[in-house]
């Protein structure tokens, strides 16, 4: 097996047992980068800090000391400070900042023996659901180069479609590790609220935006979140009960339990609009998921809407109050993109009643959907309501317009941010959209808090039935 075919875990054993070194590592993951520059996965690369820590992997293990991912590669996504490092969150505005410190799950990534092998392209302060950076090349998905790879972590997402990573840190706001893993063809868990810090200096906000990582196995999206799933000194959100978990004492553990059987809610109605054309290969992924469910044992059943359209709007306040929480001069409006400047007018409109309704709002929808989906343990859907879209058709000229038709790629995600509950999008569809394979995904959602270690093993249960294509090459 090549060193870029590897998983994140196979390639650990394989630096621990001195068959690869960490250094040769490196000339695989800078080859691929090479060349691959059409999916614009990289805002920049760091040869020099990974060779250092390439280096120091190597003398370490040649010793017989060891961490849990010697030599693997896991880029940054260009949202989250490394140290030393350009840190211009994919805006212009922020072009020649450098980074004072290490965010906190880079720390914790530093501490397992990974390599920081670059910052992964995102978009500017990662609000939009495709990835056009200000500041460097944007994202494609290499099963059409033509097409968005999602967003806001469609950097990571295509580093690890292509080969040139196994694994890439990503962050989820409002669908931003799962939308890209569905563009790319990856698999992408946004954790529960309270499982991976923002620490030790980073503040939580509303609660909406999560750290994780995006993977092509179920086992190493696991791995992974017991890497990160450590808290720091004054948390302010905490990591619910996980039963699965507790039982099997790690989250990679738990993702080789055979849960079972479970109750799964089918849902196809979008959740943050009234209505929408559902592209049938979209369609055809969630149910395909289904039947292979069903094959397991598990009872699929049709659920329907907990809340309407406009109880979603709850998440707008969150999201443009965000924006409006970016300090900008007046003279720095024409170095943001028409999105940002957007999010921010309608975030600079509300008033303290209008936040503070929003967050009672969106707990009455998390106890909407609590007791409206209470019958099932889990909530299956399509990732995203069409395949990877093309730019043009979503970056739009005028911020609402944009801001809509992002509603309209991705109608189920936020939820899961807004409950707090985990999600997992894997990519178990492809299908020919004039002319070409593209990759569909289907997403299974917790209906409950600490429905990690469920979500990760069933996922795992689905990846050994029905097993996707792990790297794809890129094309036009």
């Amino acid at each position: 097996m090549e060193i870029f075919e590897m998983s994140g875990l196979e390639l650990a054993e394989a630096v621990r047992n001195k068959e690869v070194s960490a250094v040769e590592v490196l000339d695989s993951v800078y080859s691929r980068i090479e060349q691959f520059p059409q999916v614009g996965a990289f805002a920049h690369v760091t040869p020099e800090l990974a060779g250092q820590q390439a280096e120091e992997t190597d003398r370490r293990v040649a010793r017989g000391e060891t961490l849990p991912f010697d030599g693997v590669p896991v880029p940054i996504k260009a949202l989250t400070p490394v140290q030393g490092q350009p840190q211009d969150s994919g805006s212009r505005l922020l072009l020649g900042n450098v980074a004072e410190e290490d965010g906190g799950v880079v720390t914790l990534l530093k501490e397992a023996g990974t390599l920081m092998v670059g910052k992964t392209s995102a978009p500017e302060f990662g609000f939009p659901a495709y990835t056009e950076p200000e500041t460097g090349p944007s994202a494609r998905t290499p099963w059409d180069v033509r097409r968005t790879a999602g967003g806001s972590s469609g950097g990571a997402a295509a580093a690890v479609a292509t080969g040139m990573v196994p694994v890439a840190h990503a962050s989820d706001g409002g669908g931003s590790i799962r939308i890209p893993s569905a563009c790319c063809g990856t698999v992408g868990l946004k954790p529960s609220r309270g499982v991976v810090s923002p620490g030790p200096v980073g503040v939580s906000g509303g609660g909406l935006t999560t750290d994780g990582v995006i993977t092509r196995t179920v086992a190493d999206s696991a791995a992974f979140l017991d890497v990160l799933a450590k808290p720091w000194p004054g948390e302010s959100y905490h990591a619910p009960r996980d039963p699965l978990l507790d039982s099997a004492g790690s989250y990679l553990e738990a993702s080789k339990r055979a849960p079972g059987p479970l109750r799964i809610g089918l849902l196809l109605e979008p959740l943050n609009v009234e209505s929408l054309d559902l592209h049938p290969e979209a369609e055809a992924a969630a149910k395909r998921m289904a039947a292979v469910l069903e094959g397991m044992g598990h009872v699929v059943e049709e659920a329907g809407r907990p809340f309407t359209a406009d109880d979603w709007l709850a998440f707008m306040p969150l999201w443009t109050g965000s924006a409006a929480g970016i300090p900008l001069a007046e003279d720095d409006l024409p170095k943001v993109t028409e999105l940002t400047r957007w999010l921010r007018e309608e975030g600079m409109k509300l008033s303290a009643a209008d936040y503070s309704g929003a967050v009672n709002a969106v707990q009455t929808l998390t106890r909407k959907a609590a007791n409206g989906w209470s019958q099932f343990d889990l909530i299956l859907t399509p990732t995203l309501a069409s395949p990877p879209v093309f730019p043009e058709d979503i970056v739009l000229p005028h911020g609402a317009d944009d801001f809509e038709a992002q509603k309209r790629f991705t109608p189920w995600g936020s939820v899961w941010n807004m409950t707090g509950n985990a999600s997992i999008t894997l990519p178990v569809h492809r299908a020919d959209v004039d002319g070409v394979a593209l990759p569909f995904g289907a997403m299974l959602s917790a209906v409950r808090p600490g429905g990690d270690g469920l979500l990760l093993a069933l996922a795992a249960q689905v990846e050994q039935v029905d097993p996707w294509p792990t790297i794809t090459a890129p094309t036009a």
